[in-house]
């Protein structure tokens, strides 16, 4: 059913320039503990410590290894290991990750992996949320591009430690034709015709995405055998008709449905039988999930 990358893991060695940049802020410029003017006037720099991470309030957990890399950044000695995995639901005041090196460098980084990994697990829960909501379907909770910038794979690996599935990462890896591309270009089967015209010269196959508003739509665009048909703020009754139309004339198109779904109206749209549902706010609104480090 999905054509587009799915971000099952993540390397988040490749965010080392990330976490550089957001550590800079918080450092006014240079990685230096000395810095970080309260922690090395009132601490010696060896001085030990041992902290722990923990949730404050139910949620799943994502970005450990981001917060990991946060820490060794700043003294390559602190030692990190992780009391739950990615991926999984905590209660509040359950223990996610515990910590050992120089009290300085530690309180250096928290801030900053707390901000990771709370923004990256809000990802996750606010995607279990969905997940839940229509578990008795058959459809999937699917991204989008709306994503801080910087972060997009990042988010969308979240995404995927919630129990969501990954929409096309970008601008490059699979086409959609959206209603300003078809009154630029003449017509949504101009825009496919180009498409496929435009792709066989280059020896690829870049799965092909198309938008309908209307049942009038569906039928039109059905007929030009797209990869997914995005059914756009179609009321749940429209969304039955539609569904049952392209199952007839063309089983193999994906069906998803897009347009502000909430939790409490993603679960009749999920019954109308499309495979997915597309939520901007898996990532453009995610409230953080709150997290706390403490000394012990």
């Amino acid at each position: 059913m999905n054509h587009t990358h799915q971000y099952h893991s993540i390397d988040f060695t490749q965010y080392t320039d990330l976490v550089e940049h957001a550590l800079s802020e918080d450092l006014g410029g240079e990685v230096d503990l000395q810095n970080d003017i309260t922690s090395s006037w009132t601490l010696e720099r060896d001085t030990p410590a041992q902290a722990h991470i923990v949730a404050r309030t139910e949620g799943v957990i994502a970005g450990l290894e981001l917060a990991q890399v946060t820490f060794t950044r700043l003294d390559s000695q602190i030692e990190c290991s992780f009391a739950v995995r990615d991926g999984q639901r905590v209660e509040a005041g359950h223990v996610v990750m515990r910590i050992k090196g120089p009290a300085r460098a530690l309180l250096c980084g928290e801030r900053t992996a707390l901000n990771f990994l709370q923004r990256l697990s809000g990802v996750a829960t606010q995607t279990r949320r969905f997940v839940d909501a229509i578990a008795e379907t058959s459809a999937r909770i699917t991204d989008t591009r709306k994503t801080t910038p910087g972060w997009r794979h990042l988010q969308k690996w979240a995404v995927i430690q919630g129990g969501g599935v990954n929409h096309r990462i970008g601008l490059y890896d699979a086409v959609l034709i959206k209603e300003n591309h078809a009154a630029a270009c003449g017509g949504v089967a101009e825009a496919v015709r180009r498409v496929r015209t435009a792709a066989a010269q280059r020896g690829i196959d870049p799965p092909i995405f198309v938008e309908a508003e209307t049942i009038q739509e569906v039928m039109s665009l059905t007929s030009l055998d797209p990869d997914r048909i995005m059914l756009d703020n179609m009321s749940d009754e429209l969304l039955r008709q539609s569904v049952e139309y392209i199952r007839a004339k063309s089983p193999s198109i994906v069906i998803e449905a897009t347009g502000g779904y909430t939790v409490e109206t993603v679960v009749t749209a999920a019954h109308t039988g499309v495979d997915l549902i597309s939520i901007g706010s898996l990532t453009h609104s995610a409230p953080a999930l709150d997290l706390s480090m403490l000394f012990e």
